[in-house]
């Protein structure tokens, strides 16, 4: 007997497995849209799952990244491991949400308890995870060769970048048409725009069908990835010729310039990545004829990862050493971690006989597990960030490295989530009094003060001019920690302060003008020492630099307050209510101690 679909002809075969894939896609794309509208509308109305909290974070990763399985997946996963996948990558998605609630995540906006972390990490482990998995079920091995995961993920890579666009160019095209109509008086596309339950169903599927659209025209997608990665391999050579020249240049200026910045291990990490970035964009697949000047350029860029890598993380251990664990360094830890793995790969590569570069395979293949084991442990936790840097912190006050004025009790209340605030109780009870003290009035802030220092108070004010020339700024003043409302507006904005002590209300006392461009706030100490804005000035015309150096500086009565003269010209002086409340010596006190 013979089989019906195995006489058909071929041609309709693939019509008919098209045909499949596109309501399959476009399904999932709208499905996926109204779980989006679903979850929003409960958030909004504050009903279940959005009432816990952690169950509503499950959800959300889940309906946001494991539909992409099924879009990428669909026509070339078999039914079985495509049901697996998502299933594990779903589980996946609800783990890393809901511990991402549950832990506490301090850079959470907007979403309950989730930070902009989170939705990377999910979004790596899954976009990783997939490339892992499609290239071996395609194969029907558990490793596949390395052109397969090549042409698989680049290609995906391609298609999400031009789903994208096509998305985005959708919605563009829907404003033009609201402010077309809306010049005639017709306002009916404007509000079918702005209503949600259109706008998520929309965009999940516009962008399903870009990805159906991208990817029955496979060649086409093959093609601008093949332009995109010949512009990226000829920017190798000259990333190579800067990353030797730094490396070069080194000896000439020494380590202690590249430390001053404060950032040397995030930049050499990132050149590192480039580094890595551009070689795989001149090696491809390896099948490729490949010019010589890019495999030499791939070759030193292979060797230049060490030092580069190394360097990076010297710059951590120095800072480390200094500072203890903090969650960014720990973050910038796995990093160099990652960055080492790749380093030590390609050196090898760039030096070992044969092929030329023909380790970087096994290499990239070995390294795509490496950062899915690194990711899963930042992110449960095996290695929390915030749990490591909580108990390294702890640990250094308590062996006498930190004073207790000196600690960060702030961060640990505002910042490390729920195992800050668990060590904030435990330092509550510490039979230490002044560091039982400190702990004891962080944990009565119910917020955290706005714009929290990263340096202690003194060191915001060492490029501070001070006039007149010859004066200081009041001790009490320099140590202070602001409240949200009262803060200066030139340290909230990190900008070189003018600073001017002269009595503006005549009782004395010279109050401290602190400017911010041509404009000044004044501030002036209570009673019980605490410094609080009580008004501020118009704006001045001129030059202010030359007008404080002239020293021409007295308030005149005008009506109907009294104005600030500097160099013949007159400031009118606004009073304004100051945001201190009763608890604003309490923050000042507490929160003057070295940040991390």
């Amino acid at each position: 007997m013979t089989d019906a679909s195995s006489s058909a002809p071929l041609d309709t075969i693939d019509s008919r497995a098209a045909r499949q894939a596109t309501i399959l896609r476009l399904a999932t794309g709208l499905i996926q849209g109204l779980l989006l509208y679903g979850l929003w509308q409960a958030d909004k109305s504050k009903v279940w799952p959005a009432t816990q909290h952690e169950v509503y974070a499950a959800f959300l990763m889940v309906v946001l990244f494991v539909p992409f399985v099924g879009l990428a997946g669909v026509s070339a996963l078999r039914l079985r491991t495509l049901a697996v996948w998502k299933v594990v990558a779903a589980i996946l998605a609800a783990g890393l949400g809901a511990y991402g609630v549950w832990s506490g995540d301090p850079a959470a906006r907007g979403v309950d308890g989730l930070g902009p972390q989170t939705f990377l990490a999910v979004a790596a482990l899954i976009f990783i995870g997939h490339h892992l998995v499609q290239p071996a079920d395609m194969e029907r091995r558990r490793i596949a060769r390395y052109p397969t995961y090549f042409d698989v993920t680049w290609k995906h890579g391609v298609q999400a970048v031009l789903s994208l666009g096509f998305t985005g160019a959708f919605w563009l095209l829907l404003f033009l048409a609201a402010a077309l109509f809306k010049l005639i008086g017709v306002d009916a596309i404007q509000k079918l725009i702005r209503h949600e339950w259109f706008a998520y169903p929309a965009t999940t599927l516009m962008f399903a069908a870009a990805v159906q659209l991208t990817d029955v025209r496979a060649n086409l997608v093959r093609g601008v990835r093949t332009v995109a990665l010949t512009l990226l391999a000829w920017l190798l050579p000259l990333m190579a010729l800067i990353a030797a020249a730094f490396l070069l240049t080194l000896p000439f200026t020494g380590l202690e310039p590249l430390w001053k910045t404060k950032s040397a291990t995030a930049i050499l990490l990132t050149a590192d990545a480039f580094l890595i970035l551009l070689a795989n964009a001149a090696y491809q697949d390896g099948t490729e004829k490949t010019a010589v000047v890019l495999k030499w350029a791939a070759r030193l860029a292979g060797l230049l990862l060490i030092p580069i890598t190394v360097l990076a993380a010297y710059g951590l251990s120095l800072r480390i050493g200094q500072y203890g664990l903090s969650p960014d360094r720990i973050v910038a830890a796995a990093c160099v971690l990652v960055a080492a793995g790749y380093a030590l790969g390609y050196g090898i590569a760039a030096v070992r006989p044969g092929a030329w570069m023909k380790t970087l395979e096994a290499v990239n293949i070995a390294m795509a597990f490496v950062v899915i084991a690194v990711l899963l442990a930042l992110f449960t936790p095996i290695a929390d960030p915030r749990r490591l840097s909580v108990n390294d912190q702890v640990a250094r006050l308590k062996s006498g490295k930190v004073t207790a004025d000196q600690f960060d009790y702030v961060a640990l209340r505002f910042d490390d989530g729920r195992f800050g605030r668990k060590a904030l109780e435990s330092l509550e009870r510490d039979p230490n009094p002044a560091i039982r003290a400190k702990a004891l009035e962080v944990g009565k802030l119910d917020n955290k003060p706005y714009a929290s220092l990263l340096t202690a108070a003194p060191d915001r004010f060492k490029k501070t001019k001070i006039y007149p020339k010859g004066q200081a700024l009041p001790k009490g003043f320099v140590d202070q920690t602001w409240n949200g409302g009262d803060e200066p507006t030139c340290l909230a904005g990190y900008l070189d302060c003018r600073a001017l002590l002269t009595d503006t209300d005549g009782d004395g006392v010279a109050e401290v003008l602190l400017s911010y461009g041509q404009t000044f706030e004044i501030f002036k100490a209570d009673a019980a020492g605490v410094w609080t804005k009580t008004a501020e000035t118009s704006m001045f015309c001129g030059d202010l630099d030359k007008a404080l150096e002239t020293g021409d500086v007295h308030v005149a009565p005008s009506a109907p307050a009294q104005d600030l003269v500097i160099g013949g010209k007159s400031m009118r002086i606004d009073p304004s209510p100051s945001c201190a409340k009763d608890g604003g010596r309490t923050d000042a006190v507490i929160m003057s101690g070295v940040k991390r």
